[in-house]
């Protein structure tokens, strides 16, 4: 299946690891014409390791946490190939904070990298889409807890579920200028900053996966290259017109019981 991704511009957040490492990997695969590889890591080019011959990448250390950083990767972008035609934000934080023990600096930390840094990155995209008349593509990483979420990943839900409106507001707002904008909610994917949050942050040891993973009707997490696959789907042409929608990406059906 052609994605129609040649030719076209795609800039992803959180590219040094994980889910966007994934993305940026398949949208080269795809035949992506350019890639704006973005991440707080100033080793990001160093650990990103060799894409196809033919896609041109840049990269852009940035902290998100920076309400500026949204500037400065629209910026680079143009100023390198002129044009933005797609934006994955796959960069986020899944710092801990309940009603019991959250605090204003995990509040604020949270919802400038998950929900400002995703909303300006959007802004800056669908104002060069628009200034071109050509429209193009966004694709947001949500998640699963952004129903309900379980208690300690309070703070964060709230950021995925303030992504998910954004998400649906940006898809009926710009639908007229050809700007897709969808959403995917991830269940438990099995990232190295999940690994490491889960064996040092939380102290479940290094057997924490293999006990998870028996629960669930794989046997397994979902991967990344999993999501990444869905994502590049959302990115490209073969799936228009669809906009304004939230895919869940999970091994569960939200809502049912047992």
């Amino acid at each position: 299946m052609d994605m129609g991704l040649s030719g076209k511009v795609v800039v992803v957040t959180g590219a040094a690891a994980g889910i966007g490492r994934a993305v940026a990997h398949e949208a080269a695969r795809e035949g992506v014409g350019a890639l704006v590889l973005t991440d707080r890591d100033p080793d990001l080019g160093g650990k990103f390791g060799a894409l196809p011959r033919g896609v041109d990448v840049a990269f852009v250390q940035a902290d998100l946490g920076d309400a500026a950083a949204a500037d400065r990767i629209a910026e680079a972008a143009l100023e390198r190939f002129g044009q933005i035609d797609g934006l994955v934000n796959a960069a986020g934080l899944t710092t801990r904070g309940s009603f019991i023990d959250g605090t204003v600096g995990v509040w604020d930390q949270l919802f400038d990298v998950n929900a400002r840094a995703a909303f300006l990155l959007m802004q800056a995209a669908i104002a060069d889409m628009r200034r071109r008349r050509a429209g193009g593509s966004i694709v947001n990483i949500l998640s699963m807890n952004a129903y309900c979420g379980i208690p300690e990943l309070a703070i964060y839900a709230a950021t995925k579920g303030a992504l998910a409106t954004l998400t649906r507001n940006a898809a009926n707002a710009h639908m007229a200028d050809r700007i897709r904008v969808n959403g995917i909610n991830l269940g438990w994917v099995a990232t190295e900053s999940e690994r490491r949050m889960q064996a040092e942050v939380l102290g479940r040891g290094p057997d924490w996966e293999k006990a998870e993973a028996a629960r669930l009707p794989l046997g397994r997490l979902v991967t990344a290259e999993e999501t990444a696959r869905l994502v590049v789907f959302l990115l490209g042409g073969a799936s228009v017109p669809m906009s304004g929608a939230i895919v869940d990406f999970e091994q569960k059906v939200a809502g049912a019981i047992g």
